[in-house]
């Protein structure tokens, strides 16, 4: 297969398919609006997983596993959930194929084997956690009750698009219940943060907190909260939700608790959940024309050494003072790479490497270990520099960390570059079609408005920023007083 990229100038959808193909993160599958994830994919996304799962567990939180499979009738129990959700359903009705008579060689339904009631396949799990709730919380004493889970969910999307949107996804969703209110409501704020940090300290993409109008809110929640990040061509991108649920699926389902005067009372619950669309955010956010480029934190590979050399004499010599290396690097806890196959020439693995986003690349000949230097290049500059073999793995852990940080830096200088004010509908629209981006305006307050615009310009209202300043203006649309700006953007 051709490594040659699309680039990002000439084609964006096509670059962006090209590096998650090319860069070996996933592949298109046999079922339709479905990806196979491939191994340097799901390495990365097992960093993402054992990095928040670490983060969940430090706040209280416990894994668990609930069924695929949710009975329709409790699905419909929440109605706004089940109607938010009705589209993209997928229903198993049979429970088994037999061989057609007309057809030996084909399988049909088996019409006698219908199920007594449907099955939705998971798209959200609300409805099987809290029906599963309603057995486990009788008591003040029962509460808080933390519970995440790591698990596949599907929801039927006609149009996809690899990592950022599929019929069946990876996630992990947390489901909590709480005495008070208040618990709930500092539940949901907590774990924002927890994904904004991790978004922002791990993957090296800033975000903005905030929280979403009632038109864009999660099915069944009283508030949703979110954290969006800005891609490279300015479009955004939702990259985390948390959502205070109120009273709303307990009431749904009957969980009620016995409080400490002796009194029944519905418990208040939150939900909050990210994905393996992450993986498309930070692929959006920080690539280039030339491959990928993963932040170290959660590079599956942070290091690859390369050796150069003339002759099979030569390459004992360097394999040796790579596998002492090797040992020093990985007892700093670094992820590193000896690739000494001999079936590429290093030209072509220093482009490969380059593709699939390695940090950092050690290059080593036999003059190298004469003079005791190697070269090092790092992937987010592209500069390359000769540097003592001597405490080579500590120079290297440092130079990991300051590509981190460069990562971040430079995405949050593209983000800010690109927050503009717009106090007019022709700015407005004139800033959406020449810059995009996100644009900070007033708005009515009204579902209908807010409508309106996304029908006549594709832009939604990302969110309202968290501690937004209050400004007296008018609604760029009606014209209508407002007392802060929201954020707009087309997003993904």
């Amino acid at each position: 297969m051709s490594k040659e990229l699309t680039t990002r100038a000439a084609d964006y959808s096509q670059w962006y398919n090209d590096l998650v193909i090319k860069g070996g993160l996933a592949d298109y599958s046999a079922v339709r609006g479905c990806m196979v994830i491939k191994p340097y994919g799901y390495a990365l996304w097992e960093n993402m997983r054992d990095q928040l799962d670490k983060m969940f567990k430090d706040t209280g939180h416990v894994n668990a596993y609930f069924p695929l499979f949710i009975p329709k009738s409790l699905f419909e129990a929440e109605e706004k959930n089940a109607e938010g959700f009705a589209k993209e359903c997928a229903i198993v009705t049979h429970y088994r194929l037999k061989t057609d008579p007309n057809n030996k060689g084909k399988l049909i339904v088996d019409p006698e084997a219908k199920l007594e009631e449907e099955l939705i396949v998971r798209p959200t799990s609300e409805a099987i956690i809290w029906n599963t709730y309603k057995g486990w919380i009788q008591s003040y004493r029962d509460l808080p009750l933390l519970i995440n889970q790591w698990a596949n969910v599907v929801r039927w999307e006609m149009r996809t698009r690899l990592f950022l949107r599929t019929a069946e996804f990876l996630w992990q969703e947390g489901h909590t219940a709480h005495a008070t209110k208040q618990e709930a409501i500092a539940e949901t704020e907590q774990m924002l943060n927890v994904y904004a940090d991790f978004v922002e300290e791990y993957m090296a993409v800033p975000v903005i907190k905030g929280i979403k109008t009632a038109n864009e809110r999660f099915a069944g929640a009283e508030d949703t909260y979110c954290i969006e990040a800005l891609m490279q061509d300015g479009k955004a991108l939702q990259a985390g939700t948390s959502h205070f649920l109120g009273q709303n699926f307990a009431k749904a389902f009957d969980v009620q608790f016995m409080n400490k005067e002796n009194k029944l009372e519905y418990v208040w619950a939150t939900s909050w959940g990210v994905s393996t669309r992450l993986i498309g955010a930070l692929i959006m956010a920080h690539s280039d024309d030339q491959g990928l480029i993963m932040p170290p934190k959660i590079a599956p590979l942070q290091v690859v050494i390369v050796p150069i050399y003339k002759g099979e004499e030569s390459k004992p010599v360097i394999d040796a003072k790579v596998e002492i290396l090797v040992k020093e690097f990985k007892a700093l806890g670094i992820r590193v790479k000896y690739d000494n196959s001999d079936n590429a020439r290093p030209g072509w693995k220093f482009a490969e490497y380059e593709l699939k986003g390695v940090p950092v690349r050690i290059a080593l000949g036999m003059r190298d270990l004469e003079n005791n230097v190697v070269e090092l290049a790092r992937r987010d500059t592209k500069e390359k520099q000769s540097v003592s073999v001597d405490g080579l793995p500590e120079t290297v852990k440092k130079l990991l960390e300051e590509i981190q940080r460069n990562i971040y830096n430079k995405a949050l200088a593209f983000r800010n570059e690109n927050i503009r004010e717009a106090n007019s509908w022709d700015e407005f629209v004139k800033l959406l079609d020449e810059k995009g981006g996100f644009i900070s305006a007033h708005w009515d307050g009204t579902g209908e408005t807010e409508d309106k615009i996304k029908d006549q310009t594709k832009a939604t209202i990302r969110c309202i920023p968290m501690n937004n300043k209050m400004e007296e203006g008018k609604c760029i649309l009606t014209g209508m007083p407002s007392g802060q700006r929201v954020l707009f953007a087309r997003a993904y």
